[in-house]
């Protein structure tokens, strides 16, 4: 028998890997998409909150009650939200208006005190990740917290060398492809050095927002697909963990969210959208015998309020 979860945080991980049937081409590779919204708040995210936390307090970087901060746009806010509630440390995330108020709203409900820093209308560019990252900083500073910083945070590596292993599992070691949306670079990173490993024939995409494609040598700029996009070629970040990088615009990654939602039942956020499109387009390449596996990297529900005003 398998022993009860002590905790909500028992609960994170083993998502469930589900095949796309619908919004495939009939002549492509399988898709199946890792259902990362089934993590206890809605994201992927809880696995790299749960990792930040637990490795500085085994080493000492955190004591037990210490404060932390962090800089978000929102995911991984609302993550270490749960995750502090649960473990007790006091929690001060900085963030902006450019992401969704459902996100803003989960972390403030999980006891996270927020600082806002205003966006030049709601768009996401480099100066607003930069100006994030520089004010979580003079709040730790300030403080004598401990700031998790995921831009540059290692620890966070270790929860998707576990995330790979689960997809390895569950595809029974069959799987061709991956594609990824980059970030932090966390993901793609930990997923794609432990995916190779387990064999290096593995090929691996990357998603930038079409709009700021710096790591493929475009020029920054703003777009709307929350979680990816920093506008800068981030700390976590080398080429060699993409064998090739795809660009997908802001309408191309909320277009598809919508035909996940009505196509597959699978409601999703624009940053799935990415995932998908990406996924397709080397579904296409790679021909009917291969398997790709991507991400749902989160539920839809965090960005309802927007979504919903597109179908007016």
């Amino acid at each position: 028998m398998n022993s009860s979860p002590s905790t909500i945080l028992d609960t994170i991980g083993n998502t469930p890997l589900l095949p796309l049937r619908h919004v495939v081409p009939s002549n492509g590779a399988r898709i199946f998409i890792k259902l990362e919204s089934q993590n206890p708040t809605g994201s992927m995210k809880d696995r790299i909150a749960l990792a930040m936390i637990e490795a500085p307090e085994r080493d000492g970087r955190l004591k037990p009650g210490g404060a932390v901060v962090e800089y978000t746009g929102g995911s991984t806010g609302v993550s270490l939200a749960l995750v502090c509630s649960v473990k007790r440390h006091p929690l001060h995330l900085v963030s902006s208006d450019a992401f969704s108020k459902e996100k803003l709203d989960h972390m403030r409900l999980l006891g996270a005190k927020l600082t806002i820093i205003p966006s030049d209308n709601g768009k996401q560019t480099e100066k607003l990740t930069k100006d994030m990252i520089r004010e979580a900083h003079r709040i730790a500073d300030d403080m004598g917290a401990y700031i998790t910083a995921q831009m540059k945070n290692t620890d966070q590596l270790d929860a998707y060398t576990r995330m790979a292993d689960e997809i390895w599992r569950q595809t029974r070691g069959r799987i061709d492809g991956f594609v990824g949306s980059v970030g932090t670079a966390a993901s793609i990173r930990g997923l794609s050095t432990r995916l190779r490993e387990h064999d290096a024939r593995i090929r691996v995409v990357g998603v930038e927002p079409a709009e700021s494609a710096v790591l493929s040598g475009g020029p920054t700029g703003a777009h709307k697909i929350d979680g990816i996009g920093a506008g800068y070629v981030v700390p976590l970040w080398h080429d060699r963990i993409a064998d090739e990088l795809g660009r997908v615009s802001t309408d191309e990654a909320r277009a598809m969210a919508f035909r996940l939602a009505a196509e597959e039942g699978l409601f999703c956020g624009t940053s799935t959208g990415a995932n998908v499109t990406g996924a397709l387009r080397l579904a296409e390449r790679l021909g009917p015998n291969a398997t790709i596996v991507t991400i749902m990297c989160d539920t839809g529900m965090k960005y309802l309020n927007s979504f919903a005003q597109s179908l007016d």
